[in-house]
């Protein structure tokens, strides 16, 4: 019922955007040497702490190119979505009808870039996520649509995989809340399972529970080797400590959307310690001397966290076709067919369908508290 409502709101806004689609070089004041650029995702909901490190890279590469005094300036808009499908359906009419945004970094999530992706390809306005991982968002043939990190067809086996190895489970439970992004990753996890013909049960809950007690029952009685949650950290924090609460001492792993140290702190140092979490993305050490953690670090006295560097090269993506003297939407989303550079999260370049070409998975694991990176997953080891 929930994406019904989505669904129908998300067509009425099409229609409502038909007639001022955006692409216009031009900012709301008329002043053509200004461009505005969306960033839209979770900015002050539960998940929040997932989509602020990428907005703050996307934002750091803008000012920096803005610093420049280029001849066409960049004005990052910001829309919080709060990660709710629905609310980017309300959002991206402004975006395009009142602001007339000419590109979007993002959105963050799967569920709200599935709820707008339609609109933007009806309204040729390009954008490129640097956070949403759902493999079903590739598939749509989307022409305007980009992302700069692996999909859950890639991270699912990934850290299914490097727990096979790693943990060698005689049987595993497979666990998500109903978004978008969850099921999506707890079926990659699933499916991987199967194919490695280990015993696998699986449940679900509603995004909004608080008590899990349901689940946490089943899996006591599976007694599983190990756990692979698919979700956000707002529901993995409280399942790891439920889990835990009731003696349930399997090996808890999760993926991408649960790597933030409120993890930790929702579930609890104890709860969470030795927790494996996946992710398409290589955060930088803070203690290397890397450029651009000294630059994110200047700008927001914070380490840069989960996809603070993806953020970077999506806005980068979008810099490199405005200094290309690419000034429409329709320009930009050509030019981005052409993008191969060295960003600071990877190599940019897209595939026809938007995927980027590469698709590394790195394993975290929490150590004393602390969410430490073990490397690439086809690497790493786990510390107990």
């Amino acid at each position: 019922m929930r994406f019904g409502r989505v669904f129908a709101v998300a067509a009425a806004a099409s229609l409502a955007l038909a007639g001022c689609a955006g692409g216009s070089s031009s900012s709301g004041s008329g002043d053509s040497s200004t461009l505005k650029i969306g960033f839209m995702g979770d900015l002050t909901g539960e998940n929040s702490g997932i989509v602020i490190p990428p907005r703050n890279g996307a934002k750091l590469a803008i000012d920096e190119y803005n610093k420049t005094n280029p001849a066409t300036k960049l004005e990052l808009k910001e829309y919080d979505s709060q990660g709710k499908p629905e609310q980017a359906t309300s959002l991206i009419a402004t975006a395009v009808g009142q602001d007339k945004i000419t590109a979007l970094i993002g959105p963050a999530f799967s569920g709200e870039s599935k709820a707008i992706g339609g609109q933007l390809e009806q309204n040729k306005i390009p954008s490129v996520s640097p956070s949403a991982t759902g493999p079903g968002l590739a598939a749509n043939g989307w022409k305007y649509w980009h992302r700069v990190v692996a999909n859950d067809n890639d991270q699912g086996p990934a850290i299914a995989n490097f727990l096979i190895t790693a943990k060698s489970p005689k049987k595993a439970y497979v666990i998500s809340d109903d978004q978008e992004y969850s099921v999506g990753l707890a079926d990659a996890f699933e499916k991987t399972f199967k194919e490695k013909n280990v015993p696998v049960d699986r449940d679900k809950f509603a995004k909004d529970a608080s008590d899990y007690s349901s689940t946490v029952q089943k899996v006591k009685a599976a007694n599983p080797d190990v756990i692979l949650f698919g979700g956000y950290y707002a529901q993995g924090s409280r399942l790891l400590k439920q889990l835990r609460d009731s003696q349930v001492t399997a090996t808890f792993a999760t993926g991408d959307g649960s790597l933030d140290a409120q993890l930790v702190s929702g579930a609890g140092a104890a709860a969470a310690e030795k927790a494996v979490i996946g992710c398409p993305c290589n955060i930088k050490d803070a203690g290397t001397g890397d450029e651009f953690v000294t630059k994110y670090k200047a700008a927001y006295n914070a380490d840069p966290a989960i996809y603070a560097t993806e953020g970077y090269d999506a806005a980068t993506a979008i810099i490199n076709a405005v200094k290309a003297g690419n000034t429409t939407s329709e320009k930009i989303n050509e030019f981005l067919k052409t993008v191969d550079f060295k960003g600071v999260s990877k190599q940019i370049k897209f595939k026809e369908n938007g995927e980027p070409q590469t698709n590394a998975i790195y394993v975290y694991q929490v150590t004393n508290g602390v969410i430490k990176n073990l490397g690439a997953s086809t690497e790493a080891k786990l510390n107990g």
